[in-house]
């Protein structure tokens, strides 16, 4: 069985995600971001299987690993593709859209290209080492796509604060990720603990975007421009 704190993080991350869907059908913005809030409806489900898997096998069983980051794979790629979502929405006075889908395409095939390439002279457990591989980078990628959508934000001056929000948001929480597996593979030490770490991190988004959507309206505006000024 998991440990009162292991349940408590489980517990917060799952009210979370539900709270982001509760927020955007009651703020009315369900619809303009229907795949960030699909996505999280898909991680509540993840996270109930998780946790069925959890309390009969346990944190090290490899039953629990094999699910955990399995399912974790499936979610990136939805999360890829709610973020390239966002590009649409911030490249809409461009029309843009087509040129959006072709590029996400592309760069999950390259990442899945790649991510093969890593383990394929592997003897044993190919399947799972490149579900984890391809997991992990495309955390990598997607920390780079978002900090290019921030430089778009800037450049085209988009002043929707909740869009804003949800971008700033998404970028904190792909280097945080992105950050665990760095470390993880600098320090293999560490990696007894990166699942229990990966889930105290997976609660800041759906808390970040619960938030957005509850606490600013969707007609809020902002110069996020700003924020790239350096005071003199």
């Amino acid at each position: 069985m998991p440990g009162t704190l292991q349940l408590l993080v489980w517990l917060l991350c799952t009210l979370f995600e539900i709270a982001v869907i509760v927020c955007a059908l009651k703020k009315g913005v369900f619809r303009r971001y229907a795949l960030l809030s699909i996505y999280m409806g898909a991680s509540v489900v993840v996270s109930l299987a998780r946790f069925r898997v959890l309390t009969g096998y346990g944190y090290t069983s490899s039953q629990y690993v094999y699910v955990y980051y399995y399912s974790d794979a499936l979610l990136t790629i939805f999360l890829y593709f709610a973020l390239a979502n966002l590009y649409a929405q911030v490249l809409s006075e461009l029309k843009a859209e087509r040129h959006v889908r072709f590029a996400t395409l592309f760069l999950l095939a390259a990442t899945a290209l790649f991510s093969y390439g890593v383990v394929h002279e592997a003897s044993t457990r190919l399947i799972s080492r490149f579900v984890v591989e391809l997991s992990q980078n495309l955390y990598f990628v997607g920390l780079v796509v978002t900090y290019i959508l921030w430089g778009a934000i800037l450049k085209m001056r988009e002043t929707r604060t909740q869009l804003i929000q949800v971008v700033l948001s998404l970028g904190v929480y792909f280097s945080l990720f992105a950050a665990d597996y760095a470390l993880r593979n600098l320090y293999p030490s560490m990696r007894s603990i990166s699942i229990p770490l990966q889930q105290v991190i997976g609660c800041f988004l759906p808390l970040a975007w619960a938030y957005t959507f509850w606490y600013i309206p969707e007609d809020a505006r902002t110069v996020p421009a700003r924020l790239a000024t350096v005071s003199r």
